[in-house]
């Protein structure tokens, strides 16, 4: 009885010793459960690929891949459109020459007191500033010309100025627009402008005005009126080129085309025909 209990003691201390020593093979290696992919340092320091979908700040010629066309498109065409128009306006005030009625203002920095905002041209063209005895004469001059002097003037109280003229109202360039349109008059020219923005500015040309034989008039430098021809008809038509600009003190005639005539005839016509039956003198 005795040898039966100690085999089936051992027995017993036998299976527990097995079932532990399993259980301690079926554990999970830590270090055999991790995927291989990143193992060695040198693959932590390389940089992962830039994908389609992120941009580094000096990659501005790459478009996302989530931002819809249409606004991708959208976007292309206002920097044509920008890139376009700057150079356009900037032409025009870059070589604009002041004259009276222009608005300006005179930026001194770090000196607000020399500094001078909405300064209105007189017709004298001589605009007064501080620390300079009888101002400047500005008339015919661009702005970058005027801070030049203006610099020049403050460089004997500032040491080293930094002089900003920036126009503010464009009111000197004029020019007029006669004839058949709807609006003829006189009118400023704040932009560079062609013929056919005139006449449209000046509400187009009318049904009795003639497209294909508008003149500008201009003054030459030495006080010739010369006439410059301008086929309007032919630019709507997309058979000549919109290229005929304006300079201060042009004039745009429209005559008037036969229709016009047709009906000045008329007009004078009934006048004789109404003389005729009340049997008035044809002078009267």
């Amino acid at each position: 009885m005795k040898n039966n209990r100690r085999i089936a003691f051992a027995t017993a201390v036998m299976l527990f010793a097995m079932s532990i020593s399993i259980a301690a093979q079926s554990q999970v290696d830590p270090q055999k459960g991790r995927p291989r992919t990143a193992n060695s340092g040198q693959d932590k320091d390389k940089k992962k690929p830039v994908t389609g979908d992120r941009l580094e700040p000096d990659d501005q010629s790459r478009t996302p891949s989530d931002v819809p066309d249409d606004m991708q498109a959208n976007r292309q065409e206002q920097i044509s459109e920008e890139a376009a128009i700057t150079p356009y306006y900037n032409n025009f005030f870059s070589t604009y020459r002041l004259g009276p009625e222009d608005v300006i203002s005179v930026d001194v920095f770090n000196h607000e007191r020399y500094s001078r905002k909405n300064i209105i041209i007189p017709p004298s063209g001589r605009v007064s500033l501080s620390l300079i005895p009888g101002g400047i004469f500005v008339n015919g001059k661009t702005v970058e010309q005027v801070a030049e002097m203006i610099t020049k003037k403050y460089d004997e109280f500032i040491i080293d100025p930094q002089v900003t003229v920036s126009l503010d109202k464009a009111s000197s360039y004029r020019y007029s627009v006669i004839g058949d349109v709807g609006q003829p008059g006189i009118r400023l020219m704040n932009h560079r402008m062609t013929v056919t923005e005139a006449i449209a500015e000046a509400g187009g040309v009318l049904g009795t005005g003639d497209k294909s034989k508008i003149t500008v008039l201009r003054r030459q430098p030495n006080g010739v009126l010369a006439q410059i021809p301008v086929n309007v008809s032919a630019i709507y038509k997309g058979k000549a080129p919109d290229t005929t600009y304006l300079v201060p003190g042009d004039q745009i005639i429209v005559p008037g085309n036969k229709l016009k005539k047709f009906q000045q005839i008329m007009g004078f016509t009934s006048i004789l025909n109404f003389a005729r039956i009340f049997g008035l003198p044809v002078g009267y």
